[in-house]
């Protein structure tokens, strides 16, 4: 069987079939895909763990391919162009959107969460969200530009400098894309991680310190940063609520502290350390048209990110492939699909 597509049927079930017909309506462009990512918000959803997704569902969203076809009222847009996809789909209507917040729109619709994804031959996008990439740039590293620009967005709402000393909380896929940024930016960046093997992938991206969990007393080991205020700016890529404790802990007074993770569970919160240090916590959801910005980085050569695509699958071994992630996540960083 030739696999043209890729869905959840329902939780724990992942399906691979014969996608619908393309055909771009008014103002959408149709794209041949030619490579995915697997994200773990993919994951999330075929376990049912993602309160936003609906059975069935095609998932993919960090995805790169080649416009072939053209909707009516699209003039941005010529078949032959490169493109990477951006998943927001805002209204352009609500209070968020009209406050530049379209990764926050009140009717939100998320490409491959709330709307079928990439994981197919074949898929039509609103033209305003294929971001045009030169043919310079690999597929592999193409399809991290979704990823990049997560970091990116982060990193722009909490503000980072080249003065920031930056903790970042994990050192997967997330935390990994953090500190490329970061780094671009000219920031210190010290990366905290319970496994040895992420934290040496992080030394190769560039981290300035590393810290192990379990082993390092990670609070005192911060302390001494920023003349002794600690870290400036902590981002949490892993979503484990009680990191929000140690994030306010060891934040230095006037920091920053940028949430990535969607966990439903509540954190614990001093807010004597919220207000005696006048701390900034800022959530950070998908991104707010950063893809451009991502992409020319990319194209500058300011970012060279291939070394986190640890594996690729054609897209009809995608069950093995996930299953790979799921039972050796010491093996993975970001595995790729090619259609």
């Amino acid at each position: 069987m030739i696999v043209v597509a890729i869905s959840v049927a329902k939780p724990h079930e992942l399906r691979l079939s014969e996608a619908p017909v393309v055909t771009p309506a008014a103002g959408e462009v149709a794209i041949r895909v030619a490579r995915a990512g697997i994200c773990g918000s993919d994951i999330h959803i075929l376990h049912g763990s993602n309160p936003f997704a609906r059975y069935p569902r095609i998932i993919g969203h960090e995805v790169v391919g080649t416009i072939d076809a053209i909707g009516d009222g699209v003039d941005s847009h010529a078949v032959g162009d490169r493109v990477v996809i951006d998943p927001v789909v805002a209204c352009g209507r609500c209070y968020p959107c009209r406050h530049d917040r379209p990764n926050v729109c009140a009717h939100l619709q998320v490409i491959g969460v709330h709307r079928d994804g990439g994981f197919r031959e074949r898929i039509a996008v609103p033209a305003a969200n294929a971001i045009r990439i030169s043919a310079g740039i690999e597929d592999a590293v193409a399809c991290l530009a979704e990823p990049l620009s997560i970091a990116a967005n982060v990193l722009e709402r909490t503000g980072i400098h080249v003065d920031d000393t930056v903790l970042i909380l994990g050192a997967g896929t997330v935390g990994l894309t953090v500190l490329q940024v970061a780094r671009l930016h000219g920031a210190r960046c010290i990366v905290c991680d319970l496994d040895e093997a992420r934290l040496e992938r992080a030394v190769a991206f560039g981290a300035d310190r590393v810290l192990l969990s379990g082993r390092d007393d990670i609070a005192a080991a911060v302390a001494g940063e920023t003349d002794g205020l600690g870290p400036t700016l902590v981002i949490d890529g892993t979503g484990v609520p009680a990191l929000l404790d140690l994030a306010c802990r060891v934040a230095s007074p006037a920091g920053r502290i940028g949430l990535l993770g969607f966990a439903a569970t509540p954190s614990p919160l001093s807010q004597q350390q919220v207000v005696s240090k006048e701390l900034l916590i800022v959530g950070s959801r998908l991104n707010r048209g950063r893809l451009p910005q991502v992409v020319a980085w990319l194209e500058e050569g300011r970012l060279s990110p291939g070394a986190m695509v640890t594996q690729c699958f054609a897209a009809e071994d995608a069950v093995e492939a996930f299953r790979l992630i799921e039972d050796h996540p010491d093996r993975t960083v970001k595995v790729q699909l090619t259609f």
